[in-house]
C-alpha cells in the first residue's frame, strides 16, 4: 500500500519503439520490445515485472503508439498487471511521450508524483541491484533535479551514448559535466579507461512538474502541444488517447537532446548491473550463451567449422558451413545473413526494403488482433488459407464480406458460430461453411486456445473487405481487419 502523504513513484514504460536494427525478428507491426529476442518472456514483460519490485511504485504507464494498443494491452494482461496505457497517435519521440505521461500521472497523483522512466527494450541480469538503484535515486532526489542512470562500461561499446560525471561524495548523485553521442572505437576505449564515462542507459527519474518545467523552458513548442493533446484527451477502453491534431503540432524530439543536454539540473546515479541495450543483434548475441568457437545459437541449428557466428531460428533447421563472423536469423518468411561488422547498417537494408514496397520489411504472416491473431498459409488467385486462433472467451466481430466465401475447420479447442440466424458450437475435425454475404461471427466460449484453419474463395481477398455490425473492441473500420 502506498502511504496517501508519500510522494508517489509512477513507472512510466516508454513502449513506442521499432527496433529495425533486429529485423527480420523486430518489425514495425511488432517491434523488439513486444518480442522475447533472449528467453520466454518478451521484454516488455520483464519490464513490468522489474518495476513490480518497487515499494512504491502506483501502477505503470505504458506509453505507445496507436497502431500497437491492442498488442499492449494484451502484454499488460498477460504479466497480470493493471495500468493506465498512453496512446500516441503518431511518434514524436520521447520527450512528448514522458511529458504526456507527466501530465497524466499529475492528473492520478498529485503535483509531486515523481516518475521513474524506462526504455521496454533493455535487458538487465540482477533485478534486485536495479531496485536498489532506483529506490536510493528516488529517496535522494530533491527539486528540481532530473537524474539519469549511468552504467559503468564494460567494453569501448561505439552503439551507444555516453555521460561524463563529475565528482560527488560516496552514495550521492554525480553532476553530469556533458553527454557524448556515439563514439569512434578510440575514443570510446579512452572513455572505458578513464573511469569517469558511463554508458546512457536511457532511465530517469524526476518529479514530474520539474521535467515539463524544463521542458516548457528549452522546447516550449512541445510543451504546448502535448499539454494541449492530453487536455483533450479522450477515454477508450482500456486507453487514454491523446488528442491526434495537437500532438501532431508537436516537434520530435527526445528527453536527452529535449531536455538533459540543456538543463544545469542534471545529475547522475549509478546503475551498477549487468545492463544490455537489445539495439542490434550483436547486443542479442552478448546475452546468449556461447559456445568454445565464439558462436551463440538460438533455435534449430547444425554448425560445422563455423566460428563467432550468431545464428538465430524461429521455425526450420538453419545449417551454416565454414561460415565465420556471421549474423543468421530466420523467421517465417524472411532470412537475413550479414557480416557482424556490418550489424549497424541492418536499419539501411530494411529501409531499402521499404523503398520496394516489400511488406517483409514492416508486417509478419502472424497478425496480432485483440482476440488472437492469424496468419497466412497459402495463397493464390482465388484462395487464401489462414490460421486462425482465438483467445479463450474471445470474440471476432460480427460481420459480413461483399467478395469472398469462408470455410472453417476447427483443429483443437471450441467454436461458437454464428451464420446469419444460425448459432451453434463446433468442436475439432468439424467444420463449416460462412457464404458470400452472410452475417458471421467467431468466438471462443472454451478456457483453451482455439485453433482454426480457414479457406477462402473469391474475387476479392483483401482485408478491407469487412463491414462490421457488432464490435466488443470498439473497432468500427475495415482497414482494422477481423
Amino acid at each position: 500500500m502506498i502511504n496517501a502523504t508519500e510522494s508517489v513513484v509512477v513507472p512510466v514504460l516508454l513502449a513506442g519503439g521499432v527496433g529495425s536494427r533486429l529485423w527480420p525478428l523486430s518489425r514495425a507491426a511488432r517491434p523488439k520490445q513486444f518480442l522475447a529476442p533472449t528467453g520466454d518472456e518478451t521484454l516488455l514483460g520483464q519490464t513490468l515485472t522489474r518495476v513490480a519490485g518497487l515499494e512504491s511504485a502506483a501502477p505503470p504507464l505504458l506509453v505507445g503508439l496507436d497502431e500497437h494498443r491492442f498488442v499492449l494491452a494484451e502484454q499488460l494482461r498477460w504479466a497480470g498487471f493493471e495500468g493506465c496505457i498512453l496512446l500516441e497517435p503518431a511518434a514524436r519521440g520521447t520527450a512528448p511521450a514522458v511529458a504526456a505521461a507527466a501530465h497524466e500521472a499529475r492528473a492520478r497523483h498529485g503535483d509531486n508524483v515523481r516518475l521513474l522512466v524506462l526504455p521496454t527494450d533493455h535487458a538487465i541480469e540482477d533485478d534486485r541491484a536495479f531496485v536498489s538503484a532506483v529506490e536510493s535515486a528516488l529517496a535522494q532526489l530533491t527539486e528540481p533535479q532530473l537524474a539519469l542512470f549511468g552504467v559503468p562500461p564494460q567494453r569501448p561499446e561505439t552503439g551507444y551514448g555516453y555521460i561524463h560525471a563529475g565528482e560527488a561524495a560516496a552514495g550521492e548523485f554525480r553532476p553530469v559535466r556533458r553527454f557524448v553521442e556515439k563514439p569512434d572505437t578510440a575514443d570510446a576505449k579512452v572513455y572505458l579507461e578513464h573511469g569517469d564515462y558511463y554508458w546512457n542507459s536511457g532511465i530517469f527519474a524526476f518529479v514530474a512538474a520539474d521535467y515539463l518545467a524544463a521542458l516548457s523552458t528549452f522546447e516550449p513548442a512541445i510543451a504546448e502541444a502535448v499539454a494541449a493533446a492530453h487536455a483533450n484527451a479522450t477515454a477508450d477502453f482500456d486507453f487514454l488517447r491523446l488528442d491526434a491534431a495537437a500532438f501532431a503540432a508537436s516537434p520530435v524530439a527526445s528527453v536527452d537532446h529535449g531536455v538533459m543536454e540543456r538543463t544545469r539540473n542534471a545529475v547522475m546515479v549509478e546503475l551498477d548491473t549487468s545492463w544490455n541495450d537489445l539495439g542490434s543483434w550483436q547486443s542479442v548475441a552478448r546475452v546468449m550463451d556461447t559456445d568454445q568457437r565464439g558462436n551463440s545459437v538460438r533455435g534449430d541449428a547444425w554448425l560445422e567449422d563455423a566460428d563467432d557466428c550468431l545464428v538465430y531460428s524461429n521455425n526450420r533447421l538453419i545449417a551454416a558451413l565454414g561460415t565465420h563472423n556471421q549474423i543468421i536469423v530466420e523467421t517465417a518468411d524472411a532470412v537475413l545473413v550479414a557480416d557482424r561488422d556490418q550489424e549497424q547498417r541492418v536499419g539501411e537494408l530494411v529501409d531499402g526494403l521499404k523503398d520496394h514496397a516489400r511488406t517483409e520489411a514492416s508486417s509478419y504472416p502472424r497478425v496480432y488482433r485483440p482476440w488472437g491473431s492469424y496468419e497466412q498459409i497459402a495463397a493464390g488467385p482465388r484462395f487464401q488459407v489462414k490460421h486462425i486462433r482465438v483467445s479463450p472467451g474471445a470474440q471476432l466481430s460480427l460481420q459480413k464480406h461483399h467478395y469472398r466465401a469462408e470455410h472453417w475447420v476447427v483443429v483443437a479447442g471450441m467454436a461458437r458460430v454464428t451464420c446469419d440466424d444460425w448459432t451453434g458450437d463446433l468442436v475439432a475435425n468439424q467444420s463449416t461453411f460462412i457464404p458470400l454475404g452472410a452475417i458471421h461471427r467467431l468466438e471462443n466460449p472454451g478456457a483453451e486456445e482455439l485453433d482454426v484453419i480457414e479457406v477462402q474463395s473469391g474475387s476479392y481477398l483483401g482485408e478491407d473487405d469487412i463491414v462490421r455490425f457488432d464490435d466488443r473492441y470498439g473497432r468500427r473500420h475495415a482497414g482494422d481487419a477481423e
